[in-house]
């Protein structure tokens, strides 16, 4: 919004407001809010005073943690989860980004349903728009897996954002977030599916 003055000399100037409309792709839209979850904000918050949850997690502080993560931020899950306890997705869903809280999450692609096919695994990603959450479960009995900013797709190159991190819960929870060096985040070809580089 602009504020602009005017009127003759010695005349008391009036203030006239504009409204604008700023039209941007859903590409735009999303690195916009994919913004908000930089080391800027976090710094900006720090210096205004505003805690967030993780500062309050970091700091174990048991009371306000539960004012903090009422049940309707705990997600429905469209189908029961095999590789994942109660308690492990409690722990998952408090390093999603901001824009996937409220939302259900939705079982797109599973080997037990759909085979162990790349092919497959980008064919049930064409259309969606939404961050994806991809968990393992290895011979040992290993879960790990990643948060990717956007649905898997072949790739000439990396894509997505800094939102995308990856996890492991052996020997206990860990997550490993974007460093900020580089914007290898996700490639994908025929053969492989990659996470980070550099």
């Amino acid at each position: 919004m602009s504020r602009l003055w005017y009127g003759k000399k010695g005349r008391r100037h009036q203030p006239v407001n504009h409204k604008y409309t700023l039209v941007v792709s859903v590409a735009e839209y999303h690195r916009r809010i994919d913004a908000l979850n930089t080391e800027e904000l976090r710094t900006l918050c720090r210096r205004l005073q505003i805690t967030t949850r993780e500062d309050i997690n970091s700091k174990q502080v048991a009371p306000a943690k539960a004012d903090l993560e009422p049940e309707s931020f705990r997600p429905n899950l469209s189908d029961p989860s095999e590789l994942l306890l109660p308690d492990q997705i409690e722990k998952l869903t408090k390093h999603l980004p901001p824009r996937t809280i409220g939302y259900p999450w939705t079982l797109v692609y599973g080997t037990g349903k759909h085979g162990t096919s790349l092919k497959t695994l980008y064919r049930t990603m064409t259309g969606l728009d939404t961050p994806v959450l991809m968990v393992i479960k290895d011979s040992d009995g290993q879960v790990f897996g990643a948060l990717a900013s956007e649905p898997f797709k072949v790739s000439d190159g990396f894509y997505g954002t800094g939102e995308t991190f990856v996890f492991t819960f052996c020997p206990e929870f860990e997550v490993f977030k974007w460093t900020g060096d580089n914007m290898f985040f996700i490639k994908g070809d025929m053969d492989s599916l990659a996470f980070g580089g550099g």
